[in-house]
């Protein structure tokens, strides 16, 4: 079976002249508007590519290509199908020949390519000749876009007196036409400013140094470049972009120390990393080509190290470890400096280092005592007796006089209780015997002290391990509460018991259980080891009575494997239980608690219904008083309710003296016998007056007080209880007293105002609504 091949169709820029609309001929002009045909056969199909032009705009449709296969007889019995991106629109097909055009204005730079798929099917019976097959048409460009530098303007450093030819940077510009046709985005670099200084290379726009330049005489330069497309040619479309070149320095100096000779000190107790001294080294560079290193060379004790100070270019010297006066008390050592970064086109004239000798001395100094050891271990028995040796700790002191030293044991009052030290000599012993139980570790920290001057002291660690021995016999791991059945028969298990032993085992702990002597021959029960640190204990008869024994008492004997083996007997209680052969563990502790009570269980339930009726007598009793307490408190509430009158009326103002009738406020199981009162505006100049020269201490208040409460006392309607009075009373202070027209028991008509004419400027308005309103009602 034949098979389609890979399609590619390819437009081309160039014109192609109209087609007929027949499309089946096409005549060329000239040579622009020519086209090739390239006939190419594969497996099934033939095609033939024909170029077209990017952006061709067109009234009738222009030929691409053909397709055609090679089962074509020509004799019209096949028809060719395209589907596709385009197919029906961009592009169609002559079904009878194969025949491709274009009838649309195309442009690469929106879609470069389109992928179509074409078939071969027989018309009679509309099945296809060959399978499917894609391809794919490609737009070829015109130069229609101008070069650009997207990444301009440019920045750039060289090194000074670079050689000719050192590429400084490199420019590039880019164009939106397609690269892989034609001149369109072909590019050529020119150079417009900055000769005789530097070129560029033409095709690839590095810039490159044309003469050797000192920075100390100019450090920047300002270079100009331009782009052109189509290789430069006539009409070609161009652009510049501005490179600003800077020199930098090179390192053509090397490092110099200011001295030959160095002296420094340190002490001898001195620690690691304590900084000695500095050396320096200048260089006339700048930036990094003034960067070095620093080195440490000669020194065969490697007591000393040397770092940089990379921001003052500085060595510093530093103890790599301890120094020991009595040991080494000078050393001479060679720092050397080199610079970091090295140009090698100067290295001929001269090494770019330097060297220098630093001598250090120790310093005496008096030292702590130093241990033998930082940490020691040792080992005791449990139990060993008090005074028991545990072992020696030793130091000495290094210097030269070698003083003598004092032990002891610090860090916790009670580890001095368990251990302590000789301060002589450093031995350590116990004073009392150690439980490993308790604590199988101890660790201690001992000191040694100068006896000539305390304050020089050092530190060990001791850590102590205290040994095991078999001294704690198996036990049970907690309390077993064991019951049996009355019914229970011969070989019943009723409890499986294990054991445990605070010792440690050099092996694992093995246990071996079996009865005491005492209850081996009438014994009810039996003891069965099960040879993996457990037992079972098993019924040696059947049936049990409670009336007769209530518990046993079962002594087990519990052997371990230590050395020496130690054994411990340990009572197993077993309680008869009322059950048949099951035991229920809730029933038979209940059982268990009132036979221990000596109580039945008819005897228990008298009990709690006898504390039942009591609980609901003394309830009945607490209700009847609080229904009590209710009743009375509801009378008195009855009585404030004869007693107690509230009105809400309010009155009209000054005004207003018809509005409240004082009456309403007597009820009528109340009535107050009226008593005559004085008259009010008497009253009313009388206070004023006096008001004037007296305080709110006077005898008016009291006299007023007084008054009120014989009213009160003599007033036969008043009730038997104590009552609150309230009258309202103005005092000193009060040019107008009380206008009050509640205070008077006679009209606007019986009552006179032109006094209010004497209070002054202040009450003029006052008296003139008072005497005018007299004036209206007579």
């Amino acid at each position: 079976m034949n098979c389609f091949a890979l399609l590619s169709l390819m437009l081309m820029l160039v014109q192609l002249c109209p087609c007929s609309p027949s499309m089946q001929n096409c005549s060329t002009q000239n040579t622009d508007q020519s086209f090739t045909a390239v006939r190419r056969v594969k497996r099934g199909w033939v095609w033939e590519p024909l170029f077209a032009t990017e952006e061709q705009t067109s009234v009738v449709p222009v030929y691409v290509g053909q397709l055609k296969s090679d089962l074509d007889k020509q004799d019209g019995n096949l028809k060719y199908l395209l589907t596709g991106e385009g197919a029906g629109n961009i592009f169609v097909i002559d079904e009878n020949n194969g025949k491709i055009y274009v009838t649309e204005k195309l442009d690469r730079e929106k879609k470069p390519f389109y992928t179509l798929r074409a078939q071969a099917i027989n018309r009679s019976t509309q099945l296809p000749v060959e399978p499917e097959s894609e391809f794919i048409i490609k737009v070829r460009d015109v130069n229609d876009h101008e070069p650009q530098f997207l990444d301009g303007p440019y920045m750039a450093t060289v090194p000074e007196m670079s050689p000719e030819g050192t590429s400084v940077t490199q420019v590039t510009a880019t164009d939106g036409d397609d690269p892989s046709y034609g001149n369109s985005a072909r590019l050529l670099y020119s150079l417009i400013q900055g000769q005789p200084y530097f070129s560029v290379e033409p095709k690839t726009g590095v810039i490159r140094m044309a003469s050797q330049m000192d920075r100390e005489t100019k450090d920047q330069y300002l270079v100009i470049i331009q782009a052109k497309d189509m290789v430069g040619q006539a009409g070609a479309f161009s652009a510049t972009a501005t490179v600003t070149i800077n020199l930098s320095d090179i390192n053509d100096n090397p490092p110099k120390f200011q001295q030959r000779l160095y002296y420094m000190n340190v002490s001898e107790e001195a620690p690691v990393g304590t900084t000695v001294g500095k050396v320096f080294a200048e260089d006339n560079d700048i930036g990094e080509n003034a960067a070095m290193n620093y080195f440490i060379e000669g020194d065969s004790s490697d007591a000393f190290d040397i770092i940089t100070n990379n921001e003052t270019q500085e060595g510093i010297i530093l103890l790599k470890k301890r120094v020991d006066y009595e040991s080494k008390r000078r050393y001479s050592i060679e720092a050397k400096v080199v610079n970091r970064y090295i140009d090698d086109r100067f290295l001929k004239d001269g090494p770019f280092e330097d060297k220098t000798i630093v001598k250090i001395n120790v310093e005496d100094a008096d030292e702590p005592p130093v241990f033998t050891l930082d940490n020691y271990v040792m080992e005791i028995a449990e139990g060993a007796m008090s005074g028991s040796l545990v072992g020696v700790v030793t130091a000495r002191d290094p210097d030269d006089d070698d003083c003598p030293v004092r032990y002891s044991i610090v860090h916790g009052i009670h580890l001095k209780r368990l251990f302590s030290i000789n301060e002589h000599n450093g031995t350590i012993i116990t004073t009392k015997p150690l439980d490993r139980e308790i604590a199988s570790w101890h660790n201690i920290t001992v000191t040694a002290t100068e006896t000539r001057n305390p304050e020089k002291i050092s530190e060990a660690n001791v850590y102590i391990q205290v040994l095991d021995v078999n001294d704690h016999a198996p036990e049970f791991p907690k309390y077993y509460e064991t019951f049996v059945c009355e019914n229970a028969v011969s070989g019943q298990l009723i409890q499986s018991i294990s054991a445990v032993d605070q010792d440690d085992s050099a092996e694992r702990h093995h246990f071996y259980f079996s009865l005491a002597q005492e209850a081996t021959n009438n014994s009810h029960f039996i003891v069965k080891d099960n040879k993996d640190n457990t037992a079972g204990i098993f019924t040696a008869k059947s049936g049990f009575r409670r009336q007769e024994q209530f518990s046993f008492y079962l002594p087990i004997l519990i052997l371990d494997n230590g050395i020496p083996p130690l054994t411990s007997t340990n009572t197993l209680t077993i309680t008869v239980c009322d059950c048949d052969t099951k035991v229920n563990t809730f029933y038979c502790r209940y059982g268990a608690f009132m036979y221990s009570m000596g109580l039945s269980t008819e005897a228990l339930v008298a009990i709690l219904a006898c504390i039942l009726i009591l609980l609901v007598f003394f309830l009945a009793i607490v209700a009847i008083r609080q229904q009590r307490k209710k009743s009375s408190f509801s009378e008195k509430t009855e009585e404030f309710r004869e007693n107690i009158v509230r009105y809400d009326d309010e009155g009209g103002g000054e005004e207003d003296t018809e509005a409240f009738d004082i009456s309403a406020l007597r009820t009528h199981t109340v009535m107050r016998t009226h008593k005559p009162r004085k008259k009010v505006t008497t009253e009313i100049h009388s206070l004023y007056r006096q008001s004037l020269q007296v305080g709110p201490d006077s005898a008016i208040f009291r006299q007023f007080i007084s008054e009120k409460l014989e009213e009160a006392n003599t007033d036969p309607s008043a009730p038997p209880y104590d009552s609150l009075q309230t009258y309202a009373f103005e005092g000193t202070g009060s040019l107008a007293g009380s206008l009050s027209s509640l205070g008077s028991n006679m009209s606007d008509a019986d009552q006179s105002y032109d006094y209010l004419t004497d209070w002054g400027p202040q009450f003029k308005q006052l008296a003139g609504m008072y005497t005018s309103h007299r004036s209206v009602g007579d």
